[in-house]
């Protein structure tokens, strides 16, 4: 398979976000080129300012996924693919590796910010007891009972003229804070086109997305129904308890993607802020910041 790589020792604190894998045919100039970058350059600034403050990693990847919904550059809130049925649908999902907080919501209509919807649903409940996943009408009504921001129509409108460069993906962020704790968080509007109440892998714990104590934070892009299928997620963190390195062990996740006849990328975090960030597709748009510095790339480099 065709396959990119980067790898950094970037230390404590760091984060690392993703906008999304493809082709990013679509893109048709330098002015997207550089829009694109400016978005992820200004979602990376809002998770470090938590990370810089001596926040929680939990509380940086909201806001850098926050940040790229808001945006309307990428397939995630304002800038959100239609379904056949021509209207829009969510995943999004958390997890906080110190406290095994996790949350996730599936095809939801209503919020401004689903991941900030995962997060409080994450407070909710949990392990083992739940919820800790939430579908359809049910997740909007939580979103709704919580006072959360309803997303308007006119916001997704202007995000859909702007994504255009961006194409179909996901966007994600994994962090890691000056204490060593790990957090992950993942947000899609899934595929153009897809069958109303299509779930792929970025509301599903294990496949894309994942926070696990002293291992690994990741969030995948791709083809999701192939990432759902080969537990992308835990594959990766089952191949670090075994030995392998961080890159290694993300390069064996994608190579069971692409077993499947799927594609995409991941970006993972080691608690001592080691970073990877690969994808089988010709780009994908990622940045990352630690304390020596800042990255932001759309093409392999």
């Amino acid at each position: 398979m065709a396959f990119t790589l980067d790898t950094a020792a970037l230390g404590l604190p760091a984060l690392v976000i993703h906008g999304g894998a493809g082709t990013f045919s679509t893109i048709s100039g330098e002015e997207d080129v550089a829009r694109l970058t400016a978005g992820l350059e200004e979602a990376v600034a809002a998770g470090w300012s938590v990370l810089e403050g001596g926040g929680r990693s939990l509380d940086a990847v909201v806001e850098a996924v926050s940040a790229l919904e808001s945006s309307g550059l990428f397939n995630a809130g304002r800038g959100a693919v239609p379904t056949t049925a021509g209207e829009v649908e969510f995943d999004s999902s958390v997890m906080d590796a110190e406290t095994g907080a996790v949350g996730a919501l599936c095809a939801v209509t209503y919020p401004a910010n689903p991941v900030r919807a995962a997060l409080r649903l994450s407070e909710r409940g949990g392990v083992p007891d739940g919820p800790i996943i939430l579908a359809g009408s049910g997740g909007d009504r939580f979103c709704e009972e919580e006072g959360l921001e309803q997303m308007r129509p006119e916001w997704l409108t202007a995000g859909r003229a702007r994504a255009a460069a961006s194409e179909e993906g996901t966007v994600g962020a994994v962090a890691v804070d000056a204490r060593g704790r790990l957090a992950a968080a993942t947000s899609t509007g899934g595929r153009s086109g897809q069958w109303p109440g299509r779930v792929g892998d970025t509301p599903i714990p294990g496949a894309g997305v994942l926070a696990e104590k002293e291992t690994v934070a990741l969030s995948a892009t791709g083809t999701g129904e192939a990432f759902v299928v080969a537990g992308f997620a835990h594959r990766v963190a089952w191949q670090l308890q075994g030995g392998a390195d961080l890159a290694a062990a993300v390069t064996g996740g994608l190579e069971a993607v692409s077993s499947l006849a799927g594609s995409g990328g991941a970006i993972a975090l080691g608690p001592a802020g080691e970073m990877a960030a690969g994808f089988t597709t010709p780009a994908m748009a990622r940045a990352w910041r630690g304390p020596a510095g800042a990255a932001a790339r759309l093409y392999p480099s």
